[in-house]
């Protein structure tokens, strides 16, 4: 009954409950992004009709994969938030034109992404909070599409408005490669020798050690071949070897033996840098690094030779293929989620038109399992009820083989009571066979004790074979008189339950084997005994033993 009220109450949910739950999802967002995620994408957005709701669950979406770093494929309504938040909410508006930017970034829009991103940092009145956002989007974008001359002022703004100091920091290596891409050298060397300084002193080992990676290869492009060299010199002398870019710095001897003419030198740093890249690098990073070793071991070859190698051009353009391959991969990669984020969108929209057919199906399906409970508890009690009786027949059992033994004993010529009590305790032996519970097992090691000890056994087999001989005139003294040399303990129980009417089953309860190995026993029986091979075994015996 709770499931039905709780099914009916959500399916007639109010915009006010709407516009709640999405209020929930945005204080949440920037602590934990996943739930917040979950609870906007329960809603079906074909439910919203006030525009204000409808723009703010699409911007919160759009902003939560960004958040997440999730494909943007399917965020196309963030156009309209975007537009609906212009001229009412700046942060609203800032936010979601940066998402609205990264989504056409998502969709291969590159251009407009960037031209999105700049005419947000553009705007004034703008709070250094929320430009800062819009910079680093930009910036990004810039370092993705190497540009350099252009982003350079704009990465300077970044360095100055950037408040926390690890992002600061990351601007000013952004700002390193525009001055790179720019080919102004002489600043990016500077601002360089700025960053070591900054790392050195504040103990960032990790990127001091990128830094004077940086400063060795600012200086082989500048020509400056011997410094780049002293500067690998001083890296390799701080750390070990086979540090983690060890392939990138003799990759760098090698381009500045390159260009100082030493060819032989280069080409020894450069088979020592692709020994090292075999080591280092993961399947994803080696394409990158051979696309480089290639192009080198091509115009060392040419200056070596004057021609050109097509295995090595080979290399640079498979590794290129490679490359296209990875971004397709990616871009399918892409384009699936997208479909699963609208296949999610459809599937919650008929869950939200069939949600009263569910409520039917789980109240069912809850009245089935309770009857089936039911039928199972009742199915147990009966289990249980007869298995108490059957312990109450096994106890009077046990009592009248007492008794009659106890008689038999002070009156020797009682034989049929004689008989009766051996066959009662057959018996025993023969039900516990049969439901060989743990119950029946304990009961039987008490009845099979009385006569002396089972050693762990379930029975007294000493006493089985009395029974045995009792009962089946001497059947088991006669077999082991004759086959005691041949056959083993465990054979000779067998052959004394089988003349006792015993099951395969019943007899691998009671030897405590698996009826796999009685059957196996049982073929060596045959061989042992010399029994035809169509013949039965206690047929033969009977025969074998009058």
């Amino acid at each position: 009954m709770a499931i039905v009220i709780a099914g009916s109450i959500s399916c007639s949910r109010s915009m006010s409950q709407y516009n709640r739950e999405i209020d929930d999802a945005e204080k949440m967002m920037q602590s934990n992004a996943d739930s917040a995620i979950s609870i906007l994408e329960a809603i079906d957005p074909a439910e919203l009709s006030v525009d204000s709701i409808r723009a703010k669950y699409h911007y919160l979406k759009a902003y939560g994969h960004i958040n997440q770093d999730r494909s943007m494929v399917g965020d196309s309504l963030i156009s309209f938030a975007h537009n609906y938040y212009q001229e009412k909410d700046v942060v609203r508006a800032m936010r979601s034109g940066i998402a609205f930017a990264w989504y056409k970034f998502w969709n291969r829009d590159v251009t407009g992404a960037i031209a999105m991103l700049d005419s947000l940092v553009s705007l004034n009145n703008v709070p250094d909070s929320l430009l800062v956002q819009a910079l680093r989007a930009r910036v990004l974008l810039g370092v993705s599409e190497y540009q350099g001359r252009q982003l350079i002022p704009l990465a300077k703004r970044l360095v100055s408005l950037e408040t926390d100091s690890s992002k600061k920091i990351e601007a000013k290596y952004a700002l390193l490669s525009f001055y790179e891409f720019a080919e102004e050298m002489d600043s990016a060397l500077y601002l360089t020798e700025s960053l070591i300084d900054y790392a050195r002193n504040n103990g960032l080992g990790e990127k001091h050690f990128l830094f004077e990676l940086e400063r060795a290869q600012i200086l082989a492009e500048t020509g400056r071949n011997k410094e780049s060299d002293e500067v690998i010199n001083d890296i390799f002398r701080k750390s070990s070897p086979d540090n983690g870019a060890a392939d990138c710095l003799h990759m760098f001897y090698a381009i500045n033996a390159l260009n100082s003419g030493n060819l032989q030198r280069a080409t020894h740093k450069l088979a020592v840098a692709d020994s090292f890249a075999v080591k280092l690098r993961n399947n994803d990073d080696e394409p990158y690094y051979r696309s480089y070793s290639n192009l080198l071991n091509t115009i060392i070859d040419f200056k070596q030779t004057g021609r050109v190698k097509l295995r090595h051009v080979n290399g640079l353009i498979n590794r290129q293929r490679e490359y296209l391959n990875q971004l397709k991969a990616s871009q399918w990669e892409t384009e699936r989620s997208a479909l699963q984020q609208h296949n999610r969108a459809l599937a919650l929209k008929v869950e939200s038109e069939h949600k009263t057919v569910i409520i039917l199906i789980i109240s069912i399906v809850a009245i089935l399992l309770l009857t089936g409970a039911a039928w199972i508890i009742r199915i147990r009690r009966q289990r249980e009820r007869e298995n108490e009786e059957r312990i109450e027949a096994m106890q009077k059992m046990v009592d009248e083989y007492k008794s009659a033994s106890t008689a038999s004993q002070s009156d020797h010529t009682d034989l049929p009571a004689m008989r009766r009590a051996m066959l009662q305790q057959l018996g025993i032996i023969k039900m516990v066979a049969e439901t060989p519970t743990e119950q029946n097992r304990e009961m039987l090691r008490k009845i099979s004790s009385i006569d002396g000890e089972t050693n762990g056994e379930l029975v007294n087999w000493q006493n089985v074979y009395e029974l045995i001989d009792n009962l089946y005139s001497n059947f088991h003294r006669k077999l082991h008189d004759r086959y005691g040399d041949v056959l083993s303990n465990k054979e000779e129980q067998i052959i004394v339950l089988l003349i006792a009417g015993f099951s395969t089953k019943e007899i691998s309860v009671i030897t405590g084997q698996t009826t796999s190995t009685v059957y196996v026993r049982k073929s060596s029986i045959r061989k042992k005994l010399g029994v035809p091979e169509k013949e039965d075994i206690l047929v033969f015996l009977r025969t074998e033993l009058a």
